[in-house]
């Protein structure tokens, strides 16, 4: 099918306002990044620090939220938006914010392009994640239990590492990016849930040596933060932060890419209906939205727009009288009550 209609962003802002808009501040992406680890570091610190069972699990809910933040802010890194200066950007996705959950800015960045390019279509990438809705209440409830006990974290990380291990060899066997294809795209992202679970482990020999590259970047973060755990407090901080990734941060992100796009029109060349906004207070800003990112729709209209922006647009489309064109949900609860409208 053809490319999504991009949508002129002329119609509703002049060029001064539209270039303050989709100007990638100096110093808002770097706050941004710094906010997610600080509160990642109180969260766990002043759980130890308490040793109450209760702190422990508040530590796990907020600190999944962080990590989402983390992996929402490399999605800004992919758009190059995070900072105005390419190399500072790229950083910012690939160490502080896309290595600390598993994932690679590189190959997010082709993968989710193509996401933008075909939404909602047969070729979208993303399609497989919105395609089994509206489902049963029972199905999603499992999904969600299998997210909160780890499952789906050691599912993932199993494939992830298993390719890894593929992609180690042909570097000790001196292979070349240009090796010979074994399987399909490199693209697919670690922290994208599917319908059961996993993400397809099916990549040719160069993804395969990038996934290595992603491993190592990942185990590289996790060893650094267990060793400061360990310089500072024990064991607990890490155990907390780990046990938050195996579980909040992989039950956030279900519900994070179900709001985004279960249930909106499949196949429509109207840029307004493929991507869903969903309103969200504070309770669901500190989990499964942070940083702005419930205005998905906003951000599928003009995705050169920065993440702490996104609701300028959002107010500057309601005075244009467009929302009732969009789909905005009110919560995110709405928003599940309505893929499982299936029973």
């Amino acid at each position: 099918m053809p490319a999504v209609r991009l949508f002129p962003p002329d119609r509703f802002f002049d060029r001064s306002e539209w270039a303050a808009i989709t100007a990638a501040s100096r110093w808002r992406g770097v706050w941004l990044v710094a906010h997610a680890w600080l509160i990642s570091i109180a969260a766990v610190g002043l759980a130890a620090w308490s040793g109450q069972p209760l702190a422990w699990l508040l530590a796990i809910i907020l600190v999944g939220g962080r990590q989402l933040g983390l992996a929402i802010l490399m999605h800004d890194a992919a758009h190059g938006l995070l900072h105005p200066d390419r190399k500072t950007n790229n950083f910012l996705g690939q160490w502080l914010t896309g290595a600390a959950v598993g994932s690679d800015l590189i190959a997010y960045r082709t993968y989710h392009l193509q996401h933008h390019k075909f939404t909602q279509q047969a070729e979208d990438p993303d399609l497989a994640l919105s395609k089994p809705f509206p489902t049963t209440r029972a199905s999603l409830a499992r999904k969600a239990l299998r997210d909160l006990t780890g499952q789906t974290f050691f599912k993932q990380r199993a494939a992830q590492f298993g390719l890894a291990l593929v992609g180690l060899k042909a570097l000790l066997r001196g292979a070349s990016a240009g090796a010979a294809r074994a399987g399909t795209s490199a693209g697919t992202p670690f922290n994208k849930p599917s319908d059961d679970g996993m993400t397809s482990p099916t990549v040719d020999v160069a993804g395969a040596m990038a996934v290595t590259r992603a491993v190592g970047r990942f185990l590289l973060v996790q060893a650094v933060l267990l060793a400061a755990s360990l310089a500072l407090y024990g064991w607990t901080p890490y155990l907390l932060w780990l046990a938050g990734l195996a579980t909040t941060f992989q039950l956030y992100l279900r519900i994070r890419n179900i709001a985004e796009h279960a249930c909106t029109t499949t196949g429509s060349d109207d840029p307004f209906t493929h991507a869903r906004t969903t309103r969200a207070g504070w309770l669901a800003r500190a989990t499964v939205a942070p940083y702005w990112v419930n205005y998905h729709a906003e951000h599928h209209l003009f995705m050169g727009v920065p993440c702490y922006r996104l609701s300028a647009v959002h107010a500057m489309l309601a005075r244009a009288g467009k929302h009732e064109a969009m789909t905005i949900a009110p919560n995110y609860a709405a928003v599940l009550r309505q893929v499982t409208a299936a029973g």
